[in-house]
Formats: structure tokens, C-alpha cells, sequence
């Protein structure tokens, strides 16, 4: 498995609705090598900070296989950067990680912590107003992941996995759990007991302690 595409995203104006918003998703590839530090990788733009980036989200990486199912999905090739993500890599399915799992790639470690969410910023950039329901149907998330080893990676580098052996939840299991309103309690601990991103473990253990009172 290799590095395809390392993509870096600047600040652009997107009409979405009937206001314009500020966005980084429109990320192309660059040319190598690039640094990869805590918080991802320096020039790359991050708007919404409030529910983007910081050290759990730093990258984002998504899969060419998982590319390729949507290129026969909507009858059209997908370019690496397309759906925002920092890090295009060959042979990648989200669904089969689990959070905790480790990507090794060139000087850097990175650790899964999450899916993607489907928002309204993607649905816009995509052009398609059903595309957050597309989107959660697919199943094909992608990973966010925070920095565990900082360095320098180019395209063409090796991509190395390592299964977590702690307490962890498959990503796709989480993804599903999103749209699960009530959530139950055993639900909220594999997530609690997880290595998870910061803003869902924030809504977790609100959850949990909703379920205490």
C-alpha cells in the first residue's frame, strides 16, 4: 500500500444556500516531500475550526479504493483531494479500520480517531444537494486521525498498518452510531473506551452522564 497524493487545501469562498462561507476543502496535490506536525500539515486551511481540525483531526486521509467505488458510483472519475482529505492512499477501505489503528507512513505515525461526518461545506463542494445522504449510505467514511510521530512523508512512501490491541470501536460502527440519537450504554462505553477524538468523546460523555442522573 502507498502514498498516492499528499493534498493541501487554501482558503475559498463557496456560495451554500443563500450565504457564502469560507472553506478549505478544495485541496490539490503538491509535490513532495511535506511535513506533517501536530495539528497537520502547515498551509493546509482549516475555516471551522470548531468542528475541524486540532490535534485528533490533524489529517484527514481517504482510500483509492473507496475512490474508485464512487468513480463507478457516479459514473465519473475522482481525483485524489476531491473529498478534502490530506492524504489519498492506495488501497485504502475506511470501513475495515478501527479506531486506534495505526498508519505509518514514511517518518510519520498517524492514529485513527474517527469518520468523517458528511456536512453541508461537502455537500456543496460535491454540488449535490442529497450528497450528505449519499454519503452516509456509501459508508465510506474516511479517517481522521491525530499525530502520534511528526515528519516528513512524499508520495510514493510505503504505508504500513498496525492493528491497535487496546479497547477500541470499528469505525464504522462509530459512523453508524452517529445518526443513533439514544444512544445505549454499552454503545457509549466502546466509545469512552476507545481512543477517540476529542469532540466526540465530549458528546459521549455527556451522553453517559444523561444516562447517570
Amino acid at each position: 500500500m502507498k502514498l498516492l497524493s499528499i493534498n493541501i487545501g487554501k482558503e475559498r469562498q463557496q456560495q451554500r444556500n443563500d450565504y457564502i462561507e469560507t472553506t478549505g476543502i478544495y485541496k490539490l496535490p503538491v509535490n513532495g516531500p511535506v511535513e506533517i506536525k501536530s495539528l497537520g500539515i502547515e498551509g493546509d486551511a482549516i475555516c471551522d475550526k470548531k468542528n475541524h481540525g486540532g490535534p485528533d483531526q490533524a489529517v484527514y486521509v481517504y482510500g483509492a479504493a473507496d475512490y474508485a467505488w464512487w468513480t463507478q458510483e457516479l459514473g465519473k472519475e475522482i481525483l485524489p483531494g476531491t473529498f478534502g482529505e490530506n492524504l489519498t492512499i492506495g488501497e485504502l477501505e475506511s470501513a475495515r479500520f478501527n479506531v486506534g489503528d495505526y498508519l505509518h507512513i514514511g517518518e510519520v505515525t498517524l492514529q485513527v480517531t474517527a469518520p468523517r461526518i458528511p456536512c453541508g461545506t461537502f455537500a456543496t463542494r460535491m454540488d449535490d444537494p442529497q450528497w450528505v445522504k449519499k454519503f452516509r449510505a456509501a459508508e465510506r467514511p474516511g479517517l481522521y486521525c491525530r499525530v502520534i510521530k511528526e515528519g516528513m512523508v512524499n508520495a510514493g512512501n510505503e504505508v504500513v498498518i498496525e492493528k491497535y490491541t487496546g479497547e477500541t470501536i470499528s469505525i464504522l460502527e462509530m459512523f453508524r452510531e452517529h445518526y443513533v440519537k439514544e444512544k445505549s450504554e454499552a454503545s457509549l462505553r466502546r466509545h469512552l473506551d476507545a481512543p477517540i477524538d476529542i469532540r466526540t468523546r465530549r458528546n459521549m460523555e455527556a451522553g453517559s452522564q444523561k444516562l447517570s442522573a
